[in-house]
This record gives C-alpha cells, structure tokens and sequence, in this order.
C-alpha cells in the first residue's frame, strides 16, 4: 500500500506529541518543524495531565535523560525570571529583579525571558511556570518571591542542569540559590529616618501582607524609630490577610491606608507592600507628609516622578545585583547554591539618599550613618519580629 511507509512517521508524530517532544521527523507532517512545536505547546497541559500513566509508556524516559532534566536537551538561553505579584511596573521588588535580568542580557548577550503571575494563581500554575521555563533552555530560572517556594521545591530536583534561584525564601537543593536579605537592617535605618523627619511624633507602617516576610521590615522600622526617639508613636497596618486578596497588587487599597494614618497625625509614612506601595506614596504626596520608600530607589522611579518630592529616601534591597550575580555564577560555570544572604555589611541593604531634602533634615544622616556603624559592628542588633 502506498500509506505503508508513512506509519512509523504516525506513530513517531503521536509518540513526540505524548512526550512533549516534538522530532523534526515529525515536524514534515504538517508545515514543518515549527508547526509540530506549535501544536505540542497547545495540546502539552491537556495530555500530560490526561495521559500521564500512557506518556510514560509511550515515552519510555526518564527525568534526568537530556541536559535540562524533563522534556531534553537545553538550548543556548540565558537568565529567565517569572514575577511575584504585582508583576513588573511596580516600581520596587520586582522591577528590581527586572533590572538585574536587564545588566546580564546586556553584558552576556544572550536571550532572556521575564514572565507575569496570574491573578488567582495556584503553586501548581507556578510549578509549571518554572518547570516551562528549565525545559526551554533557560539557565538560570528565578522565581521572585517567597511565594514560589512550594513550587520551587517542587520542580528544581526534576531538572538538575538547570540553576534556580528564589528570592526572599529558602529552599533546599543542590541547584538552588536561595537569594535572602536582611530587610530588617534597611528598615531600622528608614525608622532612624523617620523618627528624624517626623514633626508630630506619629509614623505609620503599611506592610502589604501579614506575612513573615513584611514582619522583618516591621520589626526593624520600629525599633529603630524608638531607638532614636522612644516618643514617637508607630502606626503598623497590614492592607490583607493573605496575598490572594490583593495585599500587594491593589495601590487603592494602600491609599486608604494610608489616609487613615495620616488622620490620625502620622506625617511619614513607611510602606512595604509592593505595587500597593504606590497608593502610599500618592496619598503621602498629596498631604505633604513624608513617604518612605521600599527595596528600589522610588525616588527615581519614572513612574513616580508626580510625587517624588515627597519620598524622603528608600529602604533599599539590592535585588538586581543578586538576580545578576546568580546570573553571572552560572555564566562563569560557577552557579551559586544554597543560602546568599545580602546585608547591611555587604551592602546588600541599605537607605538612598536621592531626594535633597534627605540631607536637610536637622541629624537625619548623622544618626543614619551611626546606625549603619552600629548594625555592621554588631553593637546594634535588629529584630526579625515586631
């Protein structure tokens, strides 16, 4: 029969199509290679949930066959990063992470890939995000935030030639890169700030979510401000019980926030709540109290410029310069693993001083400068919890 030699390129079409895998055999069967690729990513959720038990058989491999772990063979790709929530234009956490993914792309010249959260995503949307990124080539793969924990957990032992990094979290793997701040040493500075630039002797603290994380930036704010002047009251408020609900994504919910603060006579407010930092900031500015600003210098921020006046300084992560160390690690064949902590004494953290008006606030940087003395000696030590 004249179809008689087309059936092993069938069966072999089917086979990759199982496995996630298309052949450039398979690709001649319709418009080429590029339109098997196409069909597999389509149809790659549905059939490897449907039909895990058939694709295993039909696949006959294993997790570690290929150099990225699951799904073969890594491509010439470079630093891949997948967002926390708020996503980039947040103009602090993760467009620091974006910054970094920007310095390695342009100083490796290599292709590199920055990818949005959904709303309402679960960790498995977030296994599969990681596991699609490693299985494309990408090397190394960051998930920023600690929300990517449980996933990053998940996936990085099923590919073993791929590095991961999390940031704000710690994960146990010999391919992981646990990327970890003292963002209570920065935010101990931002509350000597404040307990200098305050005229009513009332600060706030708006932390996104009650989490563990926004603790640290709590606890180091508060005892700072007492530190520097016990008569300073501190207003702490959490926007959200959980991320879910929109803690660090919904810049109305952090306005609100903050206007009740500012009702109550704080005139300088510290935020720490990603993109809902900037509802903060706006209703700071239009008060004419003070904003803090959190992880980037907002004082810069393009996005910002309408209220920048009013943000006194930063408490500062140098994300970007750890998203592109990893980077840099695994360019030199020397990939970082297990706990990079990012300090005070590393200058890992600390405060900016863009804003002019830093340097006019009667003892403000004098005291700053004697703290960062303090922290880095060890004469000064700083909670982890308020």
């Amino acid at each position: 029969m004249d179809n008689g030699p087309e059936e092993p390129r069938s069966q072999e079409c089917l086979r990759a199509l199982m496995c996630a895998e298309p052949s450039a055999r398979c690709g001649v069967l319709e418009n080429g290679e590029l339109q098997m690729r196409r069909i597999s990513k389509l149809t790659r959720v549905a059939v490897g949930v449907a039909s895990l038990a058939l694709a295993a058989t039909a696949c006959g491999g294993t997790s570690s066959e290929g150099g990225g772990g699951e799904g073969g063979t890594k491509d010439d790709k470079g630093l891949a990063i997948a967002y926390d929530i708020g996503g980039r234009g947040d103009q602090s956490f993760n467009d620091a992470a974006f910054a970094g993914l920007e310095k390695a792309k342009k100083e490796f010249k290599y292709e590199t890939a920055d990818i949005e959260p959904n709303e309402g995503e679960t960790d498995a949307d977030k296994e599969q995000r990681l596991a699609s990124l490693a299985r494309q080539g990408y090397n190394p793969v960051i998930g920023v935030g600690f929300a990517y924990g449980p996933a990053m957990k998940a996936v990085a032992s099923k590919y073993p030639d791929t590095t991961f990094g999390i940031v704000d979290s710690v994960v146990e793997g010999d391919n992981v890169a646990s990327l970890v701040f003292a963002e209570n040493e920065a935010s101990y500075l931002a509350g000597v700030a404040a307990a200098k630039a305050t005229k009513t002797k009332t600060v706030g603290f708006v932390g996104g979510v009650d989490v563990p994380l926004i603790h640290k930036f709590q606890a180091g704010f508060e005892q700072g401000v007492k530190d520097t002047d016990p008569a300073v009251k501190v207003i702490p408020q959490y926007l959200t019980q959980t991320a879910e609900e929109g803690g660090f994504s919904s810049p109305d919910k952090g306005k609100a926030a903050a206007e009740g603060q500012i009702e109550k006579k704080a005139d300088v407010l510290y935020q720490a709540a990603g993109l809902s930092g900037q509802g903060v900031i706006e209703a700071a500015a239009k008060a004419k109290v003070w904003a803090i600003g959190v992880d980037s210098d907002q004082y810069r921020q393009e996005a910002l410029a309408a209220y920048k006046d009013r943000i006194l300084t930063s408490a500062l992560k140098d994300i970007d310069g750890a998203v592109y160390a990893l980077a840099k690690s695994v360019e030199d064949g020397k990939p970082l693993n297990g706990v990079q902590t990012f300090d005070l004494k590393s200058d890992g953290v600390g405060l900016s001083e863009s804003n002019p008006e830093y340097a006019e606030v009667p003892g403000l940087k004098e005291a700053v400068e004697k703290a960062k003395e303090g922290i880095v000696s060890g004469s000064i030590k700083v909670r982890t919890e308020p």
